[in-house]
């Protein structure tokens, strides 16, 4: 781990896409753990009407992501997407936190929150560029910093926002809060992010039309695995958005027991996607992830049985170790699919994001309209672990 991390801090770009991580995670990680308590609770959007916003966001994020993905590849635009998409993030915190309503609501975590998957996207991209030298077990190493990089707010963060709602505060503080980390990390970025004409790296561009490009994303062999990607991680999704649901209704526990639940499974998540490059040096990738997927259906179903009784604490284990080994190793895999595209192959993670968190507001809708937010997890946890077996019956004869 040692080794991974200082190979990280020596590269300059790579310094840069820390800050910038810790910076996005720390905005998200409020936002994303209250968003539905902000939402239903707090703003008055009906169940129905918000599983239609996180599809909406979803769409755009996705749309967004691609486009942006793929132009980079084309043109020395990478800078400047990143300036662009962080300047709409800022703007999204600032209208929300002056001007709080079920409309702005809809409009800013419709177009404009949703950017934060294309930033995402593009930071992995500059990720692997910067790493692409290294042995391919370091360059898993390499992204999957990224990823825990922007969890390290979630252990610290959140049990701040816990301690502070606890005590009285509006939930809708967080978006003030996100407006300065936002307009901070456009500062990062501007300072930090190397201009394309001077970057150190080589960075071929792709000589493929638009239509080419998206040609080439939609290869089957490439946009099945991308779905299947996305099925595994629907179950962080379906948590996503029953968790503070769940917490809340059960007894004894509130909007404070979020974000202090949320924030210790992410400390164990961080702890294990730092020793993922230790852990790549000796097992297959798709191993690791199955182990996490168990893991993380484990957590998922204990979920409702045991909201609301001192043992659902026990569940912070699986959750975090199963995410960890989820989220570290599946961009990896996502960027190979494309080869040297270092945009597009990132932009797959909008995909996948699309793939999992629109299945994950189907099943809210249904789950609630059905029987209730109990069973959300239960159903999420059954199509991960499918999706897991139909990947390694897809991969079992490709080389790891």
């Amino acid at each position: 781990m040692t080794h991974h991390l200082r190979q990280y801090f020596a590269n300059p770009v790579l310094r840069m896409v820390f800050w910038a991580t810790v910076l996005s995670g720390a905005m998200a990680a409020p936002i994303g753990t209250y968003q539905s308590l902000i939402a239903i609770e707090r703003l008055g959007v009906a169940d129905g009407q918000f599983a239609v916003i996180l599809i909406l966001g979803l769409f755009v994020g996705t749309v967004a992501s691609l486009w942006i993905g793929v132009v980079t590849d084309q043109r020395p635009w990478r800078r400047k997407a990143g300036l662009a998409v962080a300047g709409g993030l800022a703007l999204g915190n600032i209208l929300m936190w002056l001007a709080p309503s079920a409309p702005m609501f809809l409009a800013v975590h419709g177009f404009l929150m949703p950017l934060m998957v294309t930033l995402f996207g593009q930071l992995f991209a500059v990720a692997r560029l910067a790493a692409g030298n290294l042995p391919a077990a370091d360059r898993d190493a390499a992204v999957a910093n990224v990823r825990a990089f922007f969890a390290v707010p979630f252990i610290f963060v959140l049990p701040i926002w816990g301690w502070l709602v606890g005590a009285g505060a509006s939930l809708l503080a967080v978006y003030g809060a996100g407006s300065v980390l936002a307009l901070i990390m456009v500062a990062v970025i501007y300072r930090g992010w190397p201009d394309d004409s001077n970057a150190p790296w080589e960075d071929r561009k792709s000589g493929l039309t638009l239509r080419g490009s998206l040609a080439e994303i939609a290869d089957p062999a490439v946009i099945i695995r991308v779905a299947l990607i996305g099925l595994i991680h629907v179950g962080a999704s379906a948590s996503g958005i029953v968790l503070g649901l769940i917490f809340a209704r059960a007894d004894g526990q509130g909007a404070g027991d979020v974000a202090l639940f949320f924030g210790a499974f992410v400390a164990i998540e961080f702890t294990v996607m730092m020793m993922i490059g230790s852990l790549r040096a000796r097992w297959r990738r798709l191993h690791i992830i199955t182990v996490g997927v168990i893991l993380y259906a484990i957590y998922l179903v204990g979920l409702p049985l045991l909201a609301g009784s001192p043992l659902v604490w026990l569940l912070i284990l699986p959750a975090g170790a199963g995410g960890a080994m989820i989220y570290a190793l599946a961009v990896g895999y996502l960027q190979d699919l494309l080869g040297t595209r270092a945009g597009a192959g990132s932009s797959l993670i909008a995909l996948q994001r699309a793939v999992a968190e629109g299945t994950g507001a189907a099943i809210f809708a249904f789950g609630t309209w059905v029987y209730g937010y109990a069973i959300v997890p239960w159903i999420a946890a059954t199509i991960s672990i499918l999706a897991m077996m139909a990947i390694i019956r897809l991969d079992r004869f490709r080389p790891n």
